[in-house]
């Protein structure tokens, strides 16, 4: 009977590449948050007139909402080479 051994994922090099595909996810995130402001001026225009909390939160949901992202898809992609292998 073949042992089943286990998942990349739970491994230390798993933990690690989910905080890459993290990371990844917050500088596309910050990275598309500055797109958005420069291309578009009525953005802009709510986050001078919202003061220094809308700048904060708008820069935080942009930058939560990627990173979640890119840290599930990481961790798909991890579990589909993990099947491979």
């Amino acid at each position: 009977m073949r042992t089943r051994k286990s998942s990349e994922l739970i491994s230390a090099s798993g933990l690690i590449k989910l905080m890459t595909h993290a990371m990844m996810g917050t500088a596309l995130g910050l990275t598309f948050s500055l797109a958005l402001v420069l291309s578009n001026p009525a953005v802009a225009n709510l986050l001078n007139n919202g003061g220094s909390e809308a700048t904060l939160i708008f820069a935080l949901t942009l930058v939560t909402t990627f990173a979640i992202g890119a840290t599930l898809t990481g961790a798909v992609f991890i579990l589909a080479e993990d099947k491979q292998t």
